[in-house]
């Protein structure tokens, strides 16, 4: 927006003589803002790390708050590199100890409850941001990249606060996690954990928190976030509109990412950009469009300078065999098409007494479902071929995921599902037309979803999948908010969702089906002693074949008792306008906003 201020001094006349010579001082314009526009398909929760998973609420934090470390951007594969911290962290006692230096001179944004000083950012901070996540109060999705890793000390601490009833002792010094001095803070775990510093370059997840911001705002942490990334926050409408600025008080931080030799469009953009001051932007406006067709059109209309992930629908339209248009090409529209770390799923709820269960007429139950379900359809009808189908939960560029892995996930066979129920005695006992379960009950799947149009597409197609089989399905729609409230809280029978990689581990992906993340990650609340037992064994292993064979077991594992019903692997078209310089979708990093920049219109 273009913001002039056009002002004249005129003297005042002497009163016997010639009037003065009129002065005019130049008009001075306020520099055009370099604004960053484009549209999120799905609602916010909030954005308190302590309290978010979902990817978008997550985009938002992670340009606001700072972990220690952060990746590449242009680097491919994907290299960890220091962000706050001074280097990487020093790694001993084989794999158990991490030791991370901050930085002076980081500054938080301003906020009243610094009173008014520059509130600097130390080791200290990073210790109780930590701790946030054990406290029972925020009920942390994440938690469990901790716990699993085995702070010592802390999940005993929390175990101590849940027994109390009372507030949690963020004073009690745990010998896992204190820090050494100002800028120095050290990490102990209770087993080895090669690739435990992974969870400290996501600013979501690790970003520093401030503890007089928490206490000033207690119950409002998930709307009122201060961070030391280069955004503040400026405003919020729920569910509608969120904005963020430059925050003044970030750092000098010069633009210095080094991307393969082999890769030249990253080489020309690092060129390009080096040695610029980070942020390139000063605003970011995203606006929630939860239906494709708005969302299209404001890209077209030139509303926003991109849309992320283009809508199935438009990929004939837009990128016709996978190829820009030529009438887009002609408006310097440009594209980049990569694959997606992710995998999109049905779970089923595991403690429920219809669908879930580990005895054999559950398991058929749960296989037949997810054989009857045509997970080649829904990508190319639904997902209009932009998708991988699923072999296993773990998903492309991770360790643990092998392109040529076979196995029934992707399998579409409906009269072995209707053998397989006859066998296990779902059969059709009252003679309505719909199967019944084994003791007589009407057997009635309850899928959750969502309002949106691609929701409802996928809501057809189960609907058809289940009625070839006699099946009877429901759903049970609200936004997704609700549903992830209460797909934490174990409440929901199904519900289709997707899971996004946060670093090149696979075991992230196992995360979904061990035991001890019921609620967080594990929203199937799969608990499976000999999964349980591979996962454990996997996590202390360095990279290398035998560490691929173990996850091989544990993905067939997940295939044999079916908590998820694995479709596709997502690959993600995003359009450019041509005033968006410097864009590259990155595996896992979400504090994209800082590295591209808005070309302005040349003065008139």
């Amino acid at each position: 927006m273009l913001l002039a201020l056009a002002t004249s001094l005129a003297l005042a006349c002497a009163p016997s003589v010639a009037q003065a010579p009129k002065q005019e001082r130049p008009t001075q314009a306020v520099p055009l803002q370099k604004v960053l526009r484009y549209a999120f398909p799905v609602a916010e929760t909030g954005f308190d790390p302590a309290q978010i998973s979902d990817l978008y609420s997550r985009t938002v934090a992670a340009n606001i708050f700072e972990a220690p470390l952060t990746y590449d951007y242009l680097a491919r594969p994907a290299r960890v590199k220091p962000q706050t911290a001074a280097a990487l962290p020093e790694i001993s006692d084989d794999g158990k100890r991490f030791v991370f230096r901050i930085k002076p001179g980081i500054f938080f944004a301003d906020d009243p409850a610094f009173k008014g000083a520059r509130r600097e950012l130390t080791a200290a901070d990073y210790v109780y941001s930590v701790k946030r996540h054990y406290d029972p109060k925020f009920k942390s999705p994440n938690l469990f990249q901790l716990e699993n890793a085995g702070i010592v000390g802390l999940s005993e601490l929390r175990r101590k606060a849940i027994a109390d009833q009372g507030p949690f002792p963020y004073d009690t010094e745990v010998e896992g996690l204190r820090a050494l001095d100002r800028y120095s803070f050290e990490v102990k775990l209770a087993k080895p954990a090669p690739r435990f510093y992974y969870a400290f370059a996501d600013g979501a997840v690790m970003g520093a928190v401030a503890r007089e911001v928490i206490e000033a705002y207690p119950d409002k942490a998930m709307e009122h976030p201060v961070g030391t990334g280069p955004f503040r926050l400026a405003q919020w409408k729920r569910s509608a509109k969120i904005v963020l600025e430059r925050n003044p008080n970030y750092r000098d931080d010069p633009y210095d990412e080094e991307p393969a030799a082999s890769d030249p469009r990253a080489v020309a953009i690092a060129a390009r950009m080096k040695g610029r001051a980070l942020p390139l932007v000063d605003r970011v406006e995203v606006s929630i469009i939860e239906e494709v067709q708005p969302r299209w059109l404001a890209f077209l209309n030139g509303e926003h300078d991109m849309i992320e992930r283009l809508p199935n629908e438009f990929a004939s339209i837009a990128t016709p065999n996978n190829r820009l248009a030529p009438h887009l090409a002609k408006r310097g529209v440009w594209m980049e098409r990569v694959p997606l770390v992710d995998a999109t799923f049905v779970y089923f709820a595991m403690e429920h007494p219809v669908v879930g269960g580990y005895t054999p007429e559950r398991v058929a139950l749960r296989r037949a479902l997810a054989m009857a379900y045509d997970g080649q359809r829904e990508i190319s009808q639904l997902r209009r071929g932009q998708a991988i189908p699923a072999q296993s939960i773990i998903a492309p560029l991770l360790t643990g995921y092998e392109p040529a892995f076979k196995s029934e996930m992707s399998e579409y066979d409906v009269p072995r599902a209707r053998a397989l129920l006859d066998l296990y005695g779902y059969v059709d006992r009252d003679g309505d037309g719909w199967r019944d379960l084994p003791d007589g009950r009407p057997l009635v799947l309850e899928y959750s979803s969502q309002p949106d149009q691609v929701s409802r597409q996928q809501q057809e197609l189960w609907q058809k999948a289940m009625g070839a089989i006699q099946v009877k399905i429901q759903f049970k729609i609200a936004k997704w908010p609700e549903q992830l409230k209460a797909s934490r809280a174990g409440k929901l029978m199904m519900w289709g969702v997707a899971w996004g990689g946060v670093n090149p581990d696979g075991q992230y992906y196992l995360d979904l089906m061990y035991g001890p993340n019921k609620g967080q990650a594990n929203h199937a609340r799969f608990d499976l002693p000999a999964f349980n037992a591979l996962y454990e064994r996997t996590a202390v292993m360095p990279d290398g074949a035998d560490r691929e064979t173990l996850m091989r077991e544990a993905k067939q594992l997940g295939v044999v008792y079916m908590p998820y019903k694995v479709t596709a692997h997502r690959i993600a078209t995003d359009l450019m306008h041509p005033q968006l310089q410097g864009y590259k979708r990155h595996p896992f990093l979400r504090d994209w906003w800082r590295y591209v920049d808005i070309e302005m219109p040349a003065p008139q």
